[in-house]
Formats: C-alpha cells, sequence, structure tokens
C-alpha cells in the first residue's frame, strides 16, 4: 500500500522516524470509543442529511449510482456564522522556527481531553488518484458537524472495496497515513481566530475552533503536498488541463489564489476542441517524469458566478454559506451570486466535466502564473528558466472572500504568495529548485497571466482565455518588453504598447523592485527558512540596472 496504517510491533518505538508526540496525541484520539467509524458514504450522506441545521434541498445529485449514494439523494446546504473562508491567522506549522512544540502539545493534549465526552465520527479518504501517487487519510469529526464529514469524503475519494484494492497496488512510501482531529467548538482565550496546527513531517494536523469546510481540506492538502515534496513530487496549488488538437497534445498548469481565475481557465472549453482536465486546485508533478496526478476527484467551488438556473448547478453535491428559497413550484432550490453573503461554496461532482482524467503521463508545456499586478500586459512570456522560477515566487495577486481577513483594507492590496500555494509547509528554496529544473529540464514554458487591470483597463476573461488557446495552437507571436528582452509580451487589440516609455519603464522597475526587496525580507524571516538561492536577487538587480540605463 502506500502509506502505512499499521506497523510491525518491534518499530513502534521511540527511534522511529514516523512518530511525533503531535502525531500520537492525534492518531490516539481516532481509537476512543466515543468514536465510530463511518463505513461507507451513503451513510455520511444519511447522518448529514439528518444533521441539525442541514438543509436538504429538492434538488437530486446526479450520477448517484457511480458515487455510491442512494438514488434519492439530494443537494445538502449547510451555513456557519460569521467566518464564511479560511483563517491564515489560525495557523501553526510545527518545525517552523519560533513554534514552540512543547507549548501546542499541552494545548492538543487538553483540546482532546475536553472533547472525551462527545461523539466523534472517522472517516477515510484516499488523496491522490493514480497508483504513481495516493496516500490514505483519515478524519475525525465532532457530532453536530455532519456536513463537514460528508462534504470530506465527497471532496476526496472515498474508500470502497474497488478503491481499496487499486490502493493496495499503489507506490508505497515510507510514511505514516495522514491523521486530521476537527473540533470546532473548541475554544481558547489565547487563540480567538482558532487553531490549525501542522506537523507535516508526520502527517498530522488538528483543526480547533473553526468551522469553514474549507479548513479541512487544507489541511488534507498540506499535508499531501509536504508528503509529496519529500517524496520526488512538485506540490501544485493549480489547474491542470490538456488540449488535445488534431497536430497535437498541449498540457498546461495554472497557479492562482481563489478567485483570480484559476478554476475559469482549467475547466473552460471550446465546442470545436476536445478538453481533458485532471483538476482546478491541487495535484502533483513527478520531478523524474513530469507526469500529473489530481489530488481530489471534486471540486470545491465559489457559487458566485452561479444563477440559480445554471445547468452547472446539477453537478453540485452540497452547499455551504449559501441561500435557500422556494420556486414558483413549492421547490426549495438555491440562491446563488454570494448574495446571502461572500465566499458561497459547492462540492462540484467529478462528472462537471465531461472528458475528467486523475493522471496525465504528457509533460507539462507550459505553467501560467495567473497574477493581478498592472504593470504587465495581458500575456507575458518569461525567457529564462530563472526568471520564470523567480516569478512564480513572487506571484503577485489580491485576496479574495476565500480568506477570513479581519483587515478589508487588504482586500485589494497587492501581496506575494509564491507559487500560490499560501499552504506550503517546507523552506521556499524546494519549490524554487522544483520549478525552476521543470522549466530547465523539461522544457516547459512559463507565462504570466493578467487577470486584473492592465492600463486602466479590465482584462475580461475572454481575453484571457482567447489568449491561452492561441498560446495552445501554437498561433502567437511574442515581442520583447521594452528594454528587457527576457520578457516578451503578447500584442492585444485595445491595450497599449507603450513599453519604451520612460513613465512604463519607471513603473516596471518599481514593481521588480518590490518583488527584489520581497525576496530579501523572506530570506531575513525565521532564520532564512524562506530565502532562496542568491542567483534569484542577483538576477533581479541586473534587470533593474537595465532599466535604469
Amino acid at each position: 500500500m502506500s502509506t502505512i496504517t499499521g506497523y510491525p510491533q518491534a518499530a513502534i518505538n521511540s527511534k522511529s522516524s514516523l512518530f511525533s508526540s503531535i502525531r500520537v496525541i492525534i492518531e490516539t484520539a481516532f481509537y476512543g470509543n466515543n468514536v465510530q467509524v463511518i463505513e461507507h458514504l451513503a451513510q455520511a450522506y444519511q447522518l448529514a442529511a439528518n444533521s441539525p441545521g442541514t438543509i436538504v434541498t429538492d434538488l437530486a445529485v446526479s450520477h448517484t449510482e457511480e458515487l455510491k449514494l442512494p438514488k434519492d439523494s439530494k443537494v445538502l446546504v449547510f451555513n456557519d456564522g460569521e467566518i464564511v473562508g479560511r483563517t491564515a491567522a489560525a495557523r501553526r506549522v510545527i518545525g517552523e522556527p519560533e513554534i514552540n512544540q512543547v507549548k501546542y502539545e499541552k494545548i492538543l493534549r487538553e483540546a482532546i481531553y475536553q472533547s472525551r465526552t462527545r461523539q466523534f465520527y472517522h472517516g477515510e479518504v484516499i488523496v491522490g488518484l493514480d497508483q504513481e501517487f495516493s496516500v490514505k487519510a483519515h478524519v475525525l469529526i465532532p457530532e453536530g458537524f455532519e456536513n463537514n464529514l460528508y462534504s470530506y469524503l465527497l471532496n476526496f475519494q472515498a474508500l470502497t472495496a474497488e478503491i481499496e484494492n487499486e490502493y493496495q497496488h499503489s507506490q508505497t512510501y515510507h510514511e505514516g497515513d495522514l491523521y486530521i482531529f476537527a473540533d470546532p467548538e473548541w475554544q481558547n482565550p489565547a487563540f480567538p481566530d482558532g487553531l490549525v496546527l501542522i506537523d507535516a513531517v508526520h502527517n498530522v494536523a488538528a483543526v480547533l475552533g473553526l468551522r469553514y469546510f474549507g479548513e479541512l481540506k487544507k489541511a488534507t492538502l498540506t499535508l499531501a503536498w509536504a508528503l509529496a515534496s519529500r517524496n520526488g513530487f512538485i506540490a501544485c496549488h493549480g489547474g491542470l488541463k490538456q488540449y488535445q488538437f488534431p497536430s497535437h497534445h498541449y498540457t498546461m498548469a495554472v497557479f492562482g489564489l481563489s478567485g483570480s481565475g484559476k478554476s475559469t481557465i482549467t475547466l473552460a472549453k471550446r465546442a470545436d476542441d476536445v478538453v481533458t482536465v485532471l483538476h482546478d486546485d491541487a495535484f502533483v508533478i513527478s520531478k523524474t517524469k513530469g507526469s500529473t496526478t489530481a489530488l481530489e476527484p471534486a471540486y470545491f467551488d465559489k457559487t458566485q458566478d452561479y444563477a440559480s438556473d445554471d445547468p452547472t448547478i446539477a453537478s453540485f453535491l452540497t452547499c455551504q454559506n449559501v441561500g435557500v428559497t422556494l420556486n414558483d413550484s413549492g421547490k426549495k432550490v438555491l440562491v446563488t451570486e454570494d448574495i446571502r453573503n461572500g465566499n458561497g461554496r459547492a462540492i462540484k461532482s467529478r462528472f462537471v466535466t465531461p472528458n475528467r482524467v486523475d493522471h496525465l503521463d504528457d509533460k507539462i508545456d507550459a505553467v501560467f502564473w495567473i497574477m493581478k499586478d498592472d504593470v504587465f500586459p495581458p500575456v507575458v512570456k518569461m525567457n529564462d528558466p530563472i526568471l520564470a522560477a523567480i516569478f512564480g515566487a513572487t506571484l503577485a495577486t489580491k485576496r479574495s472572500s476565500a480568506e477570513n481577513i479581519r483587515n478589508q483594507e487588504e482586500v485589494d492590496q497587492l501581496v506575494f504568495v509564491p507559487y500560490a500555494n499560501p499552504f506550503r509547509v517546507y523552506p521556499l528554496a524546494e519549490d524554487y529548485q522544483a520549478f525552476k529544473e521543470l522549466f530547465e529540464q523539461q522544457n516547459t514554458d512559463c507565462y504570466i497571466l493578467n487577470t486584473g487591470f492592465f492600463d486602466q483597463k479590465k482584462i475580461t476573461p475572454e481575453i484571457t482565455l482567447k489568449s491561452v488557446e492561441a498560446i495552445a495552437k501554437k498561433q502567437v507571436q511574442f515581442l520583447p518588453l521594452g528594454k528587457l528582452t527576457e520578457l516578451s509580451y503578447l500584442p492585444i487589440a485595445g491595450f497599449s504598447e507603450r513599453f519604451n516609455e520612460v513613465t512604463y519603464q519607471e513603473r516596471l522597475y518599481q514593481r521588480l523592485s518590490s518583488r527584489n526587496q520581497f525576496l530579501q525580507e523572506q530570506a531575513e524571516l525565521l532564520g532564512g527558512y524562506h530565502e532562496l538561492p542568491a542567483e534569484a536577487t542577483e538576477y533581479l538587480e541586473r534587470l533593474l540596472k537595465k532599466l535604469k540605463k
């Protein structure tokens, strides 16, 4: 099997690298007599449908037979309270400098002790949908939060006899299974934002005081990505699809935060194209083969762009933080478009994408960094692997309603999120080197997609999608971006091309300086934990000198 569930008796000791105090504290909770093991997905559906606060809509779930659900299953809605997004302030990573492990061991032991009088449910899933990368994850969720349990089993791959058999023949890793303990009702005055405790080296996490389902999803992916990085893969918070033209195939990956357009670009297709989708949020790339594997069968998607009569709703399985009303036939239906609150979400089944695959052997032809940096025209190509890796490490974007942000002024501020992955729990240099090697050794092209504004003009999804398809069809010609031959741009009608003008060169200089300063600041944080090789800042400084000539 892929990861280790049961250990030889002689291997269970303090010398084993697979155990830590945090791991043992969390895993032990799974064996209490207040824990009920969920045997199948239909059982989880019934628990969720009968849970207080659940709304059982009149929208039928499609493909129930394939999903192993009751034939009469309906779309379930469950809404949180004040918080409807991820809370970055709650996150603590064991092993990072300045994190006192002994302190968090005590907090965790007390949290689990306080939960002992309540009923919990133990669910099992597979993360990674191919024998090349496949790991087992366990989640423990208390009574009253059955909807999160059900959504978790839907979002990842719930175990069946067939899946278990496939899993047993997967690539083996010397790693323990993933364990995630969750108690949304936990309270501690020292942690008003809740606590997400990650011990990625030992594949365990605790999500305390947080109701939002996305916390469970991202905690699990955080552990899976870290495990993947240790075992020869590049961890990717992005989308991947393949165009299959008569003359050639074109495989492309897009990286961006929620709300950047990542899902729109990944899932978009044209009537005259055959498009195969791997996933729009989480996958891994084999460093040796260049092949890719999706981590999840389903999609956790925003509902803000779907009207109540959108045909995509036929693929919904559960919804979080959306409204419900009666239609003119007296049926309970959804109120979407973020009318109730920001960041309404739905678990969508894999059947929303007809040409869905879980694994691609083909190497990636291009990586697209999605940014909302108004210094760049709609599409920019990087002509050097080092520069391509640098721009990934300084991916500039804006916050969205997917995050629980206390200071709303931050929503419109440009921020750097390396490789669009705020869930990385290992040194930044590892991602930098991995992507640099992808560009160097596998001849993968790299582009920036600006999905915000350029020259005060909105770059629409139609412009972005048309540009991407033209690149995939090899029907484009790029021109040098002013003085910097290391960058080139795609001419697009309606957007200015005054890249040699002094005012533009000054703006570009300022934005590259910000990136250089960001990398220098990162190098000083946490004892160099986020430091990149010197070649990164040296490269940016050469570009800055060019712009000053």
